[in-house]
């Protein structure tokens, strides 16, 4: 785009482009100058410059009285708010832009109150999570901890139980073993024992003490397997 420049007759300004030559309003003298031009030129002698050559009146005549004056309101045409109508566009986007600027300076700043808004409240939440499981670990491990003191408390208990019940059995036996011994000692007695009893006496008598030595070896081999089972069972407590 050409860039021109203007000449007082005193000092050249510049360089302007066409949008600001027609707020400096140039007339047909104007002397202006662009690069590759040898001398300066009058601004009429510029083709492109026609557009905003700046028309100069006639003098002024007193006109037939019957011709009413033109109205005022025609001259006023081309300003706005006192500004040329150019000058007036470019301070009116001026200050859109501004605005605009101002707005969206607003909207940004809004945007960035909420989104650290949003990540305070996140970074609160992401804590409460964090020490509501905390919580539950704690307790999960209180609990386990419980568990295996009852645990222990039972298997103890079971333990004494068994060692307990091992004792009673021991005794048992060893009662139980005796009285056979002596059954066994009895039948044999009663067979060799012939005075003073009829056959029928001393075959009730053997039935008897039979039946008494089959008694007590059930009884024994039920403590020994009750003893059996309860030694297992302790050694898998170890």
């Amino acid at each position: 785009m050409k860039k021109y420049y203007l000449h007082n007759g005193v000092e050249s300004s510049g360089p302007f482009d066409l949008t600001e030559l027609e707020m400096k309003q140039i007339t047909a003298t104007t002397p202006v100058w662009f690069s590759g031009m040898p001398d300066w030129k009058t601004a009429a002698e510029i083709d492109e410059l026609q557009i905003l050559l700046k028309v100069s009146p006639p003098p002024f005549k007193s006109l037939p009285t019957e011709l009413e004056p033109e109205p005022k309101e025609k001259v006023k045409k081309t300003k706005l708010m006192g500004l040329h109508k150019n000058t007036f566009y470019l301070v009116l986007l001026f200050v859109s832009l501004i605005i605009g600027s101002f707005v969206l300076n607003i909207l940004e700043e809004n945007r960035k109150a909420e989104l650290s808004k949003i990540n305070h409240q996140t970074e609160i939440e992401n804590r409460q999570f964090l020490l509501k499981e905390r919580e539950i670990k704690e307790q999960n491990e209180r609990l386990a901890e419980q568990q295996r003191q009852e645990a222990e408390r039972i298997a103890r208990e079971r333990k004494d139980t068994i060692n307990k019940r091992l004792s009673e059995i021991k005794i048992e036996k060893i009662e139980n073993q005796t009285l056979l011994d002596e059954a066994k000692n009895k039948l044999l007695k009663a067979n060799n024992f012939q005075f003073f009893r009829t056959a029928d006496e001393k075959s009730k008598e053997i039935n008897v003490l039979q039946t008494e030595i089959s008694h007590l070896k059930s009884e024994l081999e039920i403590l020994e397997n009750e003893q059996n089972q309860l030694n297992l069972e302790l050694e898998r407590t170890h």
